[in-house]
């Protein structure tokens, strides 16, 4: 369930700054391209060097359109032809798909990773930019697909599951480089993965300024948070999306109705996880806000609603303002 997020970091350097040292650098992976910045003094050649292995490491367990040599990954799982009955997976993917058969359980199964087909068929209308798939064409598609089934830890059925991890990668990618910095005393980051973005301490004892992006209203902004040591990441129906008839039709797909959701125009989460940010922020858009609130009861998460009527309906927000 691939989604592009629209989180833009604002200007937050702040006077004689330009003291503070700092590198970055550029990657694309996911289908989205990511920078890491770090304020300190590193080894900058390793380090980056590191974090390309991170995100092509995810990139590639999560790819469900490409084969890598000796990969049991996504694509792997569905177009196999081994003769196994089961399959042990990566601990990671194991992790990742764990984390979205638990979600699919907690949103009443309007998200649900088990929907590859059917966000094909989606894609296929989108890149068409014409007309819209036919509830019969979708359900066909559903039916199809054969759910991911674990018969053990990390161990699941080979019946050739048809998986999206498009909701959970890049969060879960991110947070693994966040950890990784942080294991080598590497505190003072930005990372902005496409929107998701994960901030460690500030570089100069203050809190980094983070603009959220009106929905589509480009460079735009409608509030300004305050974090540090967070993820803040926006999942909204304004981004990847066509226009039929008048209507807009996003790539954020409710499992149930098998159509676009059609609560609100963005969801914004702030966290300390960027794996339960991406992931929560997908399933609160599928959700009302009254549904929402009861999902995140005892998390320790903020949330900003922003309404098809454009009103901003916020949760816990106040300490990041």
């Amino acid at each position: 369930m691939k989604k592009l997020l629209l989180i833009m970091l604002l200007a937050f350097l702040v006077t004689g700054c330009n003291q503070i040292k700092s590198e970055s650098h550029n990657y694309f992976y996911m289908d989205t391209y990511i920078n890491v910045k770090i304020y300190d003094d590193f080894d900058s050649e390793k380090i980056f060097a590191e974090i390309d292995k991170i995100y092509k490491k995810y990139h590639e367990l999560t790819d469900r359109y490409h084969e890598y040599p000796n990969l049991k990954n996504v694509y792997y799982l569905k177009n196999n032809n081994d003769n196994l009955k089961t399959i042990k997976l990566d601990e990671k993917l194991c992790d990742m798909i764990e984390i979205g058969l638990d979600y699919t359980k907690k949103t009443g199964n309007k998200f649900d990773i088990n929907l590859a087909d059917v966000l094909d068929v989606w894609a296929s209308y989108r890149e068409k930019n014409n007309g819209i798939p036919t509830l019969e064409e979708l359900k066909a598609a559903k039916t199809g697909i054969n759910p991911i089934i674990f018969k053990s830890k990390c161990e699941v059925l080979n019946n050739h599951p048809s998986i999206d991890l498009g909701a959970i990668a890049k969060g879960y990618a991110t947070e693994e480089v966040g950890k990784y910095l942080k294991s080598k005393n590497i505190n003072k980051f930005i990372i902005n993965a496409g929107g998701n973005v994960l901030v460690g301490s500030h570089y100069a004892n203050d809190k980094y300024k983070i603009g959220l992006e009106t929905p589509n209203q480009f460079k735009e902004i409608y509030k300004i948070l305050k974090v540090e040591n967070k993820s803040v990441v926006t999942s909204g129906g304004y981004e990847r999306f066509y226009i039929y008839e008048g209507k807009n039709y996003h790539h954020i797909i409710d499992a149930k109705t098998l159509f676009p959701a059609n609560n609100f125009k963005s969801v914004t989460v702030i966290t300390s996880s960027s794996a339960l940010a991406d992931t929560l922020s997908t399933s609160l858009f599928l959700l009302s806000i009254e549904d929402g609130k009861k999902l995140i009861d005892n998390m320790d998460v903020s949330v900003i609603w922003y309404t098809l009527d454009d009103k901003i309906i916020t949760e816990g927000i106040n300490i990041y303002e």
